[in-house]
């Protein structure tokens, strides 16, 4: 083996967390729009996001040890390392499904948190037993019902063509910078550090071309200029590009290790 099955699912496991929060993420627009709480809404899901970030810092060193081993039993890991892209989908998938809860229950964590004011009070009021079960009672499952009469028109397909392009490279920038260190193992450590590269220029077109666009919107909907169903149709066209996005990982991952080691070689 070239990595313990429990350090090989902690992986995949992780990846999973990462994308799903990430995904999430997505959807805090829409209560920022509906409650008026941009500020309480950011400060919170800021917190959420401190998992996801928890996630991505650990997952580095188990995809080294991956690739690591890989390189000193002289064997190719694509399979592992196309079952984590995977896990990005996965993540992603499960994170669309669980917008719906996850919109109810957020709402009505904002509101505690304008009585609490602070969000380690919140956090061990909603650890509590009663409060576990009341959040199980609150999950809701989606209905393509929630789909009728949104925008979808209203919403620049160039954007969504561009999200899925930054998702795709996004998913895969460290797995390909990692992985590329199998085609030139003499400088594997100069390859893998590209991670930081590509998830830079990833992040700087997500700045630039996404997520001001998407602001715009949620803007302008929430001065009335728009429908709320616009930011709704945002959200879902967005969270599904990101799905097609990380499908589109599983393409561009060997030649974007190929392309890295190119410049290593």
């Amino acid at each position: 083996m070239i990595i313990t099955t429990e350090l090989f699912w902690s992986l995949i496991l992780l990846t999973i967390i990462i994308h799903f929060v990430d995904t999430l993420s997505y959807s805090v627009r829409l209560n920022s729009v509906k409650s008026g709480n941009f500020a309480l809404s950011l400060s919170l899901f800021n917190m959420i996001v401190l998992v996801s970030r928890t996630a991505n810092t650990l997952q580095g060193p188990l995809i080294g040890n991956l690739i690591d081993n890989s390189i000193k039993m002289s064997y190719n890991p694509i399979m592992y390392v196309r079952q984590v892209v995977l896990a990005t989908t996965v993540g992603t998938l499960l994170g669309i499904l669980f917008i719906p809860t996850f919109l109810k229950l957020f709402a009505k964590a904002v509101k505690k948190l304008e009585v609490t004011g602070s969000v380690p009070s919140l956090v061990s009021q909603s650890l509590s037993l009663g409060n576990i079960k009341r959040i199980a009672r609150n999950v809701t499952r989606p209905r393509r019902g929630m789909l009728r009469g949104l925008g979808f028109k209203y919403i620049p397909k160039k954007l969504l063509l561009l999200n899925i392009l930054i998702t795709g490279v996004y998913t895969i920038g460290i797995l390909s910078a990692y992985y590329s260190a199998i085609y030139v193992p003499e400088n594997r450590l100069a390859a893998s550090a590209s991670s930081g590269m590509i998830n830079g220029v990833a992040s700087i077109l997500l700045t630039l071309f996404i997520d001001p666009k998407a602001a715009l919107i949620t803007d302008q909907a929430y001065r009335g200029k728009r429908e709320y169903k616009d930011v709704k149709a945002l959200v879902i066209m967005l969270i599904g590009t990101k799905l097609i996005g990380t499908l589109l990982g599983q393409i561009l991952l060997v030649p974007a290790a190929k392309l890295i080691a190119f410049f290593y070689s």
